[in-house]
């Protein structure tokens, strides 16, 4: 427990931490980084150069000094950091490092505002805080790997097979080297593959979402490619590129929490934009596979008919289902946007909705959503890369 003093000082920090909070994780990572260069094989380089990795944990440090008084509330948020962590495979090992660097980056930022009094509150509340996460992760390695298939940190998988999708959207099928069973994963969970990139000097991760239902036998993955001028581009362009059946990555095991639940029988809507049709392709099957009488519809936006995956999968699934609705709407051929009018057409009414795509399109949908009345317990959403604030109307 934190002495009431530690909570008072830490509390009385918030609002610094929110002006300067992106400013203090900048210096962290830049000085952590030169103390520990090999941490760089587990961070995403992209992230790093778009300031999008300091921006979510100067988000998380701020959230834990406005709840240090109560940290129960930001468990939600520490599990789902944690499910990130556990699919990089970060230890506690790794904790003491991090809460060396971002106290040294609170004195360096604040200077002489940082007294001994706030630097010493702030290390007794890391402490606590790192307790929580080391404690939630290693409850999710042991979960993750007490499954029959399950293992802890990075596995060595083989490209089996390589199917392109679209113009942009290849799909790799991924299989144990050692010929291992794979284990079950719940639909909509993800994966990070670990590569070596030729004139890269470290490892490179990415996440990607598994786009077909569990089936014990392989992973697929489908990655968009991007621009090759882009840093966040490396990964899927060496993919794309030079990665081929019969070539190893590495991989951890399905981790995440944006999910659907197999066993609800109640209707259910997909609402998704470009990439972000991959996790739904697994929730999709899922229900199509298990749950082939629930009400079901797949709303999807693209620009164009050839940027469109998967549709004859879509459809050849349909074909079983008793009660489900597909529309595609493209943006460059007349067709449109998905809209408010859209979504109330083919949403369907008292049902869950999951919504994935840029951060921009899940805005829209969102505040859509709840405009038209649809309870906040009933939108699930995933973002690409860290966690960031969505700006929502009406949450």
């Amino acid at each position: 427990m934190l002495s009431q003093k530690t909570i008072d000082i830490v509390k009385s920090t918030a609002p610094v931490l929110e002006v300067h909070g992106v400013a203090i994780t900048t210096a962290f990572y830049k000085n952590m980084f030169e103390a520990h260069p090999e941490l760089l094989n587990i961070f995403n380089h992209a992230n790093q150069a778009k300031g999008r990795q300091q921006t979510a944990l100067a988000n998380t440090v701020y959230a834990a000094a406005v709840h240090i008084d109560n940290l129960a509330a930001i468990i939600p948020v520490v599990k789902q950091i944690g499910q990130k962590h556990v699919s990089l495979g970060i230890k506690a090992e790794h904790y003491p490092i991090v809460g060396e660097h971002l106290l040294g980056a609170i004195k360096e930022v604040l200077d002489d505002a940082a007294t001994d009094d706030i630097i010493n509150a702030w290390a007794e509340a890391y402490g606590v805080i790192a307790d929580a996460f080391i404690g939630i992760e290693e409850e999710m390695y042991v979960a993750t790997e007490s499954k029959q298939g399950g293992w802890r940190f990075f596995k060595d998988f083989v490209v089996a097979d390589k199917v392109q999708e679209s113009d942009n959207i290849t799909s790799f099928y991924l299989k144990p080297v050692d010929g291992s069973m794979l284990p079950t994963y719940e639909p909509g969970q993800f994966i990070t593959i670990r590569v070596s990139i030729p004139g890269e000097k470290y490892l490179m991760n990415r996440q990607y979402s598994l786009s077909k239902a569990a089936d014990n036998e392989s992973f697929r993955i489908s990655v968009k490619k991007e621009d090759e001028n882009n840093p966040e581009g490396k990964v899927s362009v060496h993919l794309h590129n030079n990665v081929n059946v019969g070539d190893k990555v590495e991989l951890t095991a399905p981790a995440g929490d944006f999910v659907l639940d197999p066993a609800k029988t109640t209707p259910v809507t997909f609402v998704s934009g470009g990439v972000g049709i991959t996790p739904m392709m697994s929730m999709f099957e899922t229900v199509a596979k298990n749950n082939p009488s629930r009400p079901v519809s797949f709303i999807y936006s693209a620009r164009n008919e050839n940027l469109h995956p998967f549709d004859k999968d879509i459809r050849s699934l349909m074909e079983n289902m008793d009660d489900a609705k597909y529309v595609t709407l493209y943006s460059e051929s007349g067709d449109g946007f998905i809209t408010k009018d859209v979504l109330k057409e083919y949403a369907i009414a008292n049902g869950d909705v999951y919504v994935c795509g840029p951060v921009g399109f899940m805005e829209a949908m969102i505040n859509y959503l709840l405009e038209l009345g649809v309870p906040n317990e009933n939108i699930h959403y995933e973002f690409f890369g860290p966690a960031m604030q969505l700006e929502l109307a009406n949450a």
